[in-house]
């Protein structure tokens, strides 16, 4: 068949219409009516989302949970890890490709008190044997070791494929070089796991055996409050740490370990921390020893000092004189040179004025030089000009009296000629 025949024969659903189908066809009286819920009350991660916290209602026979949706008013007269009577309805809603259920609080009936289990009684009895006995100070063996410089040895216990190494490590800090440090991987969630872990690193004389972890679900929390692990881990030779990621919850392990950690990065950080408040203490303690000495110097050689200190002041004095005077004299030079400046400012203008009156006269002198040059050229002109026209009113006669001798000798010619 293809896909056209199929499509017309048969009704065909997306996974999502399917969980939406089957949401909406889910009607019992739980859901639809309100009830009462009764069980161990366990708070979430401490965040509220539109005035509402969302936490954990487990079961008093076993760790079976139901997620709880509460008001922030109800929320605030629930007690942590308490015995409640609850009067609600049922929610539903979908999430990762499931069908979720979740109880939404009306009204907290009654608080109700815990049956003690023997379990219980263990519990009580492994926390009474812890605070008699003491918890072994970390700081105290972390300084110790330091201060004799001996490698501090610490194992990590992570779950498989855990991350958090890197939280840890960068809280640690520059403070790594002081620690040898190995880590072991086990199934974290599963108690017997983590006993066959610890058995095995007790025989390697640690310093420090850390359960690290960087949170996970709540009913994994279990594990850490398992009376088998808590006998071996209370009997360990190591100092022990948790840091097992959870901010709210405090399992039995959290209770007898020697120092515990809520976070992998603040197990690292705490480390740190120690390191460096030793540094300062060091630094601080060479200070100490560095103010003795200079008060036995100083005791010692007060006189010197003092006559150092007199030496010195009175070469201070002397060079504040010399300063003095020395810009004194800087002012004196300043002012004889200004005064010199305007001197020779006035002398240069005198001379520009000079130069520039006998510049006037050179061209005057000049001027009348060749006007009285020009004017004996012009009286020699004038005079040859006379003489010229003298000349040219004696040639003038001459001429004249040639010419009426020319005429008197034609006339008499003319007069002989007829006469002949």
């Amino acid at each position: 068949m293809n896909n056209n025949a199929i499509e017309s024969s048969f009704q065909i659903y997306s996974p999502s219409l399917v969980l939406g189908l089957f949401n909406n066809a889910i009607k019992l009286n739980a859901t639809v009516n309100i009830i009462y819920l009764k069980g161990r009350y366990v708070f979430g991660n401490g965040k509220s989302y539109g005035s509402y916290y969302y936490d954990q209602l487990f079961s008093e026979s076993d760790n079976i949970s139901l997620g709880v949706k509460i008001s922030s008013l109800l929320r605030s007269k629930i007690q942590n890890n308490e015995i409640y009577l609850l009067k609600g309805f049922i929610e539903k809603s979908i999430k990762s490709s499931s069908i979720e259920l979740r109880f939404v609080v009306d009204e907290i009936i009654q608080q109700e008190e815990r049956a003690i289990s023997e379990e219980d009684v263990v519990r009580y009895s492994l926390i009474q044997k812890k605070l008699e006995n003491g918890s072994r100070d970390l700081e105290n063996l972390i300084r110790t070791k330091i201060l004799q410089n001996q490698p501090i040895r610490i194992a990590n216990i992570y779950g498989n494929n855990a991350i958090v190494q890197h939280d840890f490590k960068e809280g640690l800090d520059v403070s790594r070089k002081y620690f040898d440090i190995t880590d072991h991987s086990c199934n974290i969630t599963s108690s017997t796991s983590l006993v066959t872990k610890l058995q095995e690193l007790s025989k390697n004389q640690y310093d420090i055996i850390a359960l690290v972890r960087g949170g996970g679900d709540r009913q994994s929390m279990e594990t850490f409050n398992d009376i088998t692990l808590s006998k071996l881990f209370i009997d360990l030779d190591a100092v022990t740490v948790t840091a097992i990621g959870h901010t709210v919850d405090e399992s039995l392990l959290d209770k007898l370990a020697d120092k515990r950690f809520h976070l992998p990065h603040d197990y690292g950080a705490g480390l740190h921390s120690i390191v460096e408040k030793l540094s300062n203490e060091k630094s601080n303690s060479r200070a100490l020893l560095i103010d003795e000495v200079k008060k036995d110097v100083s005791k010692q050689y007060s006189e010197q000092i003092k006559t150092l200190a007199e030496q010195l002041a009175k070469r201070t004095e002397e060079f504040q004189k010399l300063q003095e005077n020395s810009a004194k004299q800087l002012l004196d030079t300043n002012k004889t040179f200004t005064e010199q400046q305007k001197q020779r400012q006035e002398e240069l203008e005198i001379y520009k004025k000079e130069i520039a009156v006998l510049h006037d006269k050179n061209i005057l002198a000049v001027v009348n030089e060749k006007t009285a040059s020009l004017n004996i050229d012009l009286e020699m002109i004038k005079k040859e000009n006379i003489r010229l026209n003298q000349q040219m009113q004696s040639t003038k006669t001459d001429y004249v009296k040639i010419i009426i001798a020319f005429v008197l000798a034609l006339m008499i010619g003319f007069i002989l000629a007829k006469l002949v």
